[in-house]
């Protein structure tokens, strides 16, 4: 599988006699220490582990021509979708290699626009990004959010639009969670944890919370306690009030979102990654009125649209796994007075906005968009015309606007913008970005391919045409499977240059994902977890079997739960893949739960709490079924050292097990990023570097270049 020159020597790892007791199976966990990322001996780890992949990667030859090539082909302009509060126009536009994008204003989309935030000013190496913006109804108030090295801590400054001088306040300590403003423009309403291992009020009144807390503040520390706050402008972040919380459910989540008409606070109440939600409101006309519970049962999600007065619009999937709108009148809640506006169709419904005073309804067929537009009492008016096969992105606005903005992208086609006129349903471009590629000399076609148990999945398939189909072509089998995230044609500088050096890009809509509604999701989720593996496996037995390629010549890749996919894959098939690519992967299934927001994973996953979860998670758990002597495939783990999504233990305990079992002469590699978090905000130039040794590793070692 390597043309290494000859076998590489890892650096030693300690181990301990870490072992513990899982309901009577006793499982050892000798590289526990790793799970400390601020300790001495990790931070040696990191430092010794990267030299070896780096003096790797700079051998190879066509790692700088690479780069070079992805620099060239980066470098273009990148629109985002314009949208519109008051009388103003807003959009971001990145120049070209700029690391983060820039947010402009203009007074209308002819005028010169001008600069109302440049995160590249925040910091020298673009390691601060906007995590979140929302600006006030009238156009005049930005409030925007801020992370560091790709954290998921977050913090929140308002900025004046006219004058681009922020104001005084300054919050601090908010995870997941936007900001909404009130209709007065004197505040917004926004999620927080406590900060970290303080004595909070919470914790005075549960004192059983104290002694359990640890002294210092770990970016591997569990978060629980999520509270809804409103912040009055002005005003200090410790007089903020306290809008909603649940002393009794630590792990409920909370998002507050004001209704167009300003009327309503309307609370969405999130359990884990658990796609079903809860639905509260708070009638923001009388200030002293309490929080009402609309929907307080976890049996269904309900995604808010919008209101006529007291009836609410909302997207769900309750006895409708693919999706459907229904409206609620709130002084008649019963559900038998509930109203189906839009019924469930054979395509999956994923979200629905109001304008024009019609619905746009975003619909996947087959994973890949398509947009349906119907009168509020559920009538078809017309479906969007889009421009192939891809995903279309967008369609905001406010309730009676006839205009609005999309972007269409595919796997050869950059996001161009389109404004689209909701009277008369046409579209035309807007900006249409240039990159120096030719997509005529491209292919992408859909195929259809039957998993284990016979299921049928859609995989669509990238490359120049006319290849050979002699199973000689490097082929880059990209997947994720997991919490009901639907993988739909995307455009990326890195796979045009994979594809421009004659490879092979292949992406299969994998049980676990939304592509074809709740069922499809839960068909891969818990005890059913196995399937994702066999879809993904199927996927690459179709490719070898259609003469596409070959298992030395096949590399598979993933992020996250993507990365479990990897790690699940080349431990139960290891003679399948020519190469491994699992980046910030969920490797340790017994203790992903303890760190920072892993225990939100319980809902897709399950726990080794439960004896029989355990055993589910026990047979696949990368970190625990890798077999001493085995010959694995070339890998190159990827993660980064500020990641508090996926803490960096899973990758540093992987490779520390890996590079101990591995059997064979193929390289395993641990690349670890500095200064970097999960993948959100990640700067440019950080980008190009992955991306470049991606690409150079697998030129490496797959038999194929």
């Amino acid at each position: 599988m390597s043309n290494s020159p000859k076998p590489l020597t890892y650096p030693n790892t300690n181990k301990s006699n870490q072992v513990d007791n899982y309901h009577g199976t006793l499982v050892a966990d000798p590289y526990r220490a790793l799970e400390d990322p601020d300790s001495e001996e990790t931070r040696a780890w990191v430092e010794v582990q990267n030299q070896v992949t780096f003096g790797y990667l700079n051998e190879i030859s066509a790692r700088e021509q690479i780069k070079q090539r992805l620099t060239k082909l980066w470098d273009y302009e990148k629109y985002g979708i314009p949208f519109k509060e008051g009388e103003t126009y807003f959009y971001f536009k990145n120049d070209g290699l700029q690391n983060q994008s820039v947010l402009y204003t203009l007074p209308n989309l002819d005028a010169e626009p001008r600069v109302l935030l440049d995160p590249n000013k925040l910091s020298e190496d673009g390691t601060i990004a906007l995590s979140g913006i929302e600006i006030s109804e009238n156009g005049k108030l930005l409030a925007y959010g801020l992370s560091t090295s790709g954290s998921d801590w977050q913090e929140w400054k308002v900025r004046d639009i006219e004058t681009g001088e922020d104001l005084q306040d300054h919050l601090q300590w908010i995870k997941f969670s936007g900001a909404s403003w009130t209709h007065d423009h004197q505040g917004f309403f926004y999620s927080r944890y406590d900060e970290p291992n303080k004595k909070t009020k919470l914790e005075t009144e549960n004192p059983v919370l104290v002694s359990s807390q640890e002294e210092q503040f770990s970016n591997t520390d569990v978060n629980y306690y999520h509270k809804l706050y409103y912040h009055k402008l002005g005003t200090p972040q410790s007089e903020d009030i306290l809008i909603y919380h649940r002393p009794d459910e630590k792990e409920w989540g909370f998002g507050g979102e004001v209704t167009e008409d300003g009327k309503y606070l309307i609370i969405s109440v999130w359990l884990g990654t658990d796609s079903r939600n809860l639905v509260f409101y708070k009638d923001l006309t009388n200030p002293n009125s309490e929080v009402v519970e609309l929907i307080n049962q976890f049996e269904a999600d309900y995604s808010f649209i919008d209101n006529d007065d007291q009836v609410f619009y909302f997207r769900t999937d309750l006895n409708a796994p693919r999706g459907k709108v229904i409206a609620i009148d709130i002084k008649n809640t019963s559900s038998e007075n509930w109203q189906e506006i839009i019924p469930q169709t054979a395509e999956t419904l994923e979200s629905v906005g109001i304008l024009n005073n019609q619905f746009v309804a975003d619909y996947l067929q087959d994973a890949h968009s398509q947009i349906k537009i119907f009168d509020l009492t559920g009538t078809l008016i017309r479906e969007v015309e889009l421009p192939g096969l891809g995903s279309a992105g967008g369609f905001g606005g406010k309730r009676y606007d006839t205009e609005t903005f999309y972007s269409f992208t595919s796997f050869t086609t950059p996001g161009t913008i389109y404004r689209y006129d909701m009277k008369t349903g046409k579209s035309e471009i807007f900006r249409q970005p240039k990159v120096d590629f030719n997509a005529d000399e491209y292919e992408t076609k859909q195929v259809f391919y039957q998993s284990k148990d016979g299921t049928r999945l859609p995989m669509f398939l990238t490359h120049k045409k006319g290849i050979n189909l002699d199973g000689n072509n490097p082929t880059y089998l990209y997947g994720y499977g997991g919490f009901n995230a639907s993988l739909t044609p995307s455009f990326s500088v890195g796979f045009l240059v994979w594809l421009e050096m004659g490879g092979v890009y292949a992406v299969p809509n994998l049980r676990g994902g939304g592509e074809y509604g709740e069922e499809w999701h839960q068909a891969g989720m818990k005890e059913k977890k196995q399937n994702v593996f066999d879809d993904f496996i199927a996927a690459a037995e179709w490719l070898i079997a259609n003469n596409y390629t070959q298992p030395q010549k096949l590399a598979i890749a993933g992020g996250s739960n993507g990365g479990l996919l990897v790690g699940a894959c080349m431990t139960q098939r290891p003679e399948l893949f020519g190469a491994a690519l699992p980046a910030v992967g969920v490797m340790d299934m017994l203790r992903f739960h303890k760190f920072t927001i892993g225990w939100a994973w319980v809902a897709e996953y399950g726990s080794s709490e439960n004896s029989e979860e355990f055993k589910t998670l026990y047979a696949y758990s990368p970190l625990h079924n890798l077999q001493p002597g085995t010959a694995y495939p070339a890998t190159l783990i990827t993660t980064a050292d500020h990641d508090d999504r996926v803490v960096p233990a899973h990758s540093f305990k992987f490779a520390a097990a890996l590079q101990e079992a591995h059997g064979g002469d193929a390289p395993v590699l641990i690349r670890i990023e500095t200064k970097a978090g999960h993948g959100a905000g990640k700067p440019t130039a950080k980008i190009i570097e992955e991306v470049a040794d991606k690409w150079a590793f697998l030129v490496r070692v797959l038999s194929s270049f």
